[in-house]
C-alpha cells in the first residue's frame, strides 16, 4: 500500500437518480479496509435503520461507522430539525477529515442535504479545496450533487435509473436494497 506521502487522495462523487450510489461507496469501503485503510464511513440521512453494510463493517476493525441522520427525510414532519442535524453531521465530519486520522472517509446521502439546501455546495466545496488532507480520499454520495463539488472532484459517476422493483410495486429486499 502507498504511504499517505506518495498517494494522491481522490474526490469521488456518486450522483444520480439510478440506484447504486452507496452501494458503490461501501464496495470502495471495502476494497480500502481490505489493504488496510482506516476508513470512516459518516451517514446523513439514514438514522438506527440497520443496513447489511452497518453489519458488515462490525466485522473490520479498522472501519468506523456513523449512522447519524435522522431517518428519510421526505417524510419530515420538522423539517428546522433536519437542518440543524445535517448541519451538526457536517461539522462532525469536517473533524473526521481534519482529524488525519483516516485514509478514507464517506460522506453518505451528503448530496441530498444540498438538494434540500441544508448545506451548501459551495460550502463543501470550498472545504474539499482548503482543508482536505491531499492524501485522503473522499467520497460523497446521493442525489443532486451539486455543481461546485462536482467541479472540484476527480471522479463522477452518475447512477441512471431505466427500470427499479419499487415501481413495480416490489418493497425493498433485504441483503439488495439495505
Amino acid at each position: 500500500m502507498k504511504t499517505r506521502n506518495r498517494r494522491r487522495g481522490l474526490v469521488v462523487v456518486n450522483t444520480g437518480e439510478g440506484k447504486g450510489k452507496s452501494s458503490s461507496a461501501f464496495g470502495m469501503v471495502f476494497r480500502a479496509a481490505g489493504w488496510g485503510m482506516k476508513v470512516c464511513v459518516i451517514q446523513f440521512i439514514k438514522g438506527q435503520w440497520q443496513t447489511g453494510e452497518q453489519k458488515a463493517a462490525q466485522h473490520f476493525d479498522n472501519i468506523e461507522w456513523h449512522a447519524l441522520g435522522d431517518g428519510f427525510t421526505w417524510d419530515t414532519k420538522n423539517p428546522e430539525q433536519d437542518v440543524k442535524t445535517s448541519r451538526e453531521i457536517w461539522e462532525f465530519s469536517k473533524q473526521k477529515i481534519l482529524s488525519e486520522a483516516y485514509d478514507v472517509v464517506v460522506l453518505d446521502e451528503i448530496n441530498y442535504c444540498c438538494g434540500y439546501q441544508w448545506i451548501s455546495g459551495r460550502e463543501i466545496a470550498d472545504f474539499i479545496k482548503n482543508h482536505k488532507p491531499a492524501w485522503l480520499h473522499l467520497i460523497l454520495t446521493g442525489r443532486n450533487a451539486p455543481a461546485e463539488v462536482i467541479e472540484i472532484a476527480d471522479t463522477v459517476t452518475e447512477m441512471t435509473q431505466r427500470k427499479h422493483a419499487y415501481e413495480q410495486g416490489i418493497k425493498a429486499e433485504q441483503g439488495i436494497e439495505f
